[in-house]
């Protein structure tokens, strides 16, 4: 579904709370280079949650940590760009 997804739009940004270093994103973009990289007009954009050890848990730095709606945005206005 996913590499349908790009050959369609020739774009791919993925979001995920977890760390951007090691999580389950670093494995679905290297399957998208992997396998649909010809169809890519732009980079694999990852919106994830910042490389700490730990998820903060006061509100202002969970809101820094975590992805938002604001951060989604400019990873697709960037995507959509190329």
């Amino acid at each position: 579904m996913i590499f349908e997804s790009v050959r369609k739009t020739s774009r791919a940004v993925l979001v995920q709370e977890n760390s951007k270093t090691g999580g389950v994103m670093a494995e679905i973009s290297a399957a998208i280079t992997e396998n649909v990289f010809d169809y890519l007009d732009a980079p694999v954009m990852r919106v994830c949650g910042l490389d700490v050890p730990m998820l903060p848990f006061a509100p202002p730095l969970e809101h820094f940590f975590l992805p938002n709606a604001d951060k989604i945005a400019r990873a697709v206005k960037k995507v959509m760009e190329y």
